[in-house]
């Protein structure tokens, strides 16, 4: 059960980290530069839910591992910053 929650933490955030990448890097220039709307409508959407799933995963982490504050703040903040949710990846495998 403690490898299945980092399992789950693992690829839901590189889903998240996948999607966010995709609503900053396509949808979003979509948007602007050729005024079409749905992109980010669409993109946004699947993003938001991920990231509710993210945030589950770390609070499941968290209970699973007894992370302290700063370790959840830091998955927290990961999902904040471009390529965040991949850095976090590595340094949980570490």
């Amino acid at each position: 059960m403690l490898k299945q929650s980092l399992n789950t933490l693992r690829y839901v955030g590189r889903a998240e980290g996948i999607s966010f990448l995709i609503l900053l890097g396509i949808a979003m220039p979509l948007k602007y530069a050729l005024d079409l709307p749905q992109a980010v409508k669409f993109v946004g959407m699947a993003h938001g839910f991920l990231f509710v799933l993210y945030l589950i995963s770390i609070a499941w982490v968290t209970l699973m591992h007894r992370w302290s504050i700063w370790r959840v703040l830091g998955a927290f903040l990961a999902a904040f910053i471009p390529f965040g949710p991949f850095i976090l990846e590595r340094r949980i495998a570490e």
